[in-house]
Order: structure tokens, then sequence, then C-alpha cells
């Protein structure tokens, strides 16, 4: 019986390892998965793992989702408040993405350029914030610019959502050959039903019809194994892609 526990032990720990090369996590994980299998599983089943998973962020969206609806300006009041009172680098990050959640992108570019001439200006997490903004202001160049320098400053940060949202932005610059690059590339890395759909959104609205038919094929193979949860929580995305293959 404690072959059998160890062996278990062993391939939880390749199934992590598994996930950090795919996803991009520096390679002292793997170390740490195979000498110490069942801590080291632990260990970054919590660090990494569990942050990241799509369980946690669909639960974070219905949390920010219900808290938004109940009362959709109090974080933005109250960042505000909080930076008039205290105009710390701190706050005005706070107030940007405030700004950003609200629907206000114009607003949060402004603050976030102000929070890149500070001492933070190398922040990955205030550059991701301006990427946001600055694709919601149309000012696509500007949003790959930051992208970019997110993913040479740290391939793993955040991988998936900055090759989306890479995408995306190059979609928006002009620059299709490259989106459809990042696309694939992001399909094939990441394989999730996000990466997938996005692709299919990008293909459906920019003509291309025979890939948009093939991903769609494929995300409806996915969704035939959703529960209702599943597709409660993917509900936004839904209706964008369907609204994209109903225009194509």
């Amino acid at each position: 019986m404690p072959f059998v526990g160890l062996g278990l032990h062993f391939f939880v720990a390749v199934f992590f390892a598994v996930h950090a090369l795919r996803s991009g996590q520096q390679l002292y994980w793997l170390i740490i998965l195979f000498s110490f299998p069942l801590l080291g599983s632990i260990v970054y089943f919590l660090a990494v793992y569990l942050p990241d998973s799509r369980l946690e962020r669909g639960a974070r969206k219905v949390v920010a989702a219900a808290a938004k609806t109940l009362n959709p300006t109090r974080e933005l009041k109250e960042a505000h408040a909080a930076f008039e009172y205290t105009p710390t680098a701190q706050n005005q990050m706070r107030l940007a993405a405030a700004y950003l959640e609200a629907g206000q992108p114009l607003e949060a570019a402004q603050s976030y350029d102000a929070c890149l001439k500070g001492p933070f200006a190398s922040d990955l997490e205030i550059r991701l914030g301006a990427s946001r903004a600055y694709f919601a202001c149309e000012r696509y160049a500007e949003a790959v610019t930051h992208l970019e320098f997110i993913r040479k400053t740290d391939p793993a940060f955040r991988a998936e959502q900055i090759s989306l949202l890479l995408a995306q932005a190059l979609a928006g610059a002009g620059r299709s050959v490259d989106a459809r690059a990042e696309f694939e590339f992001a399909m094939e890395r990441f394989g999730s039903f996000e990466s997938r759909a996005e692709y299919a959104i990008w293909a459906a609205t920019s003509g291309d019809t025979a890939t948009s038919a093939r991903l769609q094929i494929e995300l409806q193979r996915s969704m035939e194994r959703w529960n209702r949860h599943t597709r409660e929580l993917n509900k936004p995305l839904l209706r964008r892609l369907n609204a994209a293959f109903d225009r194509r």
C-alpha cells in the first residue's frame, strides 16, 4: 500500500509539472515537485494552480459582479476619496483600476499614465491595467507596447490573459497576420475554451469563415459537457460569440 500512495503522489506531481511547463512557470517548480512530490504538489496547488484556475477566476467574477450590481459606484467613490485624502501612488493605482471597472477607460488611461511616470513604471499589474484601459479607448498600439513589455519582462505573468489581449490589440491595430499568429499561439499553448472562443470571434468578424466554422464545432463539443453553473460563468463570452457568428 505505501507504494500505491507514493505512486499517486508521483502522478499528481507529474500533473502539476505538465501544468507548470504549459503555463510557463519557472523551472525550479519542477525541482520542487519531483524532489518533494506530496509537499511540492500541495505548495504548487496553493501558490500557482488554484489562483490561476478558471474556477477561482469565475468565483471572483461572480462576487465582483454581485457587489457591482448592489452598489455600482461604491468602489470608484471610495477610491476617489482615498486618493484625494492621501494622493499616494498606491491610491492612484486603485483609482485607475476603479475607473476601468466603472466603464470609464479614458479616465483610467490618464490615471495609469500618471502611475507609469513614477517609481512603479515597471510594475506589471499597472502595465496590464494600462493596456486594458488603452484597449478600451481603442489606443491599440499603446496597448500592444505595454503587453509586449510584460511578456518580455516575465513570460509567465498572467500568460493566457496577456496572450489573448495582445492578439485582440494586434487585431485592433490592423496587424491581422500578427493577430492570427498570437491567437493560434494562445490556443495551442493553453487549449482553453476562452482561447478558442476569442479566436473564433476574431475569425468570424474578420471574414475568415473557414476558421470560425471549424472552431464553432470544437466549441460546441466542449459546451455539450457543461453544467448550468459553467454556462452561467461564461455567459458574457457566449453572448459575444453568438453575436459574432450571427454576423458571419
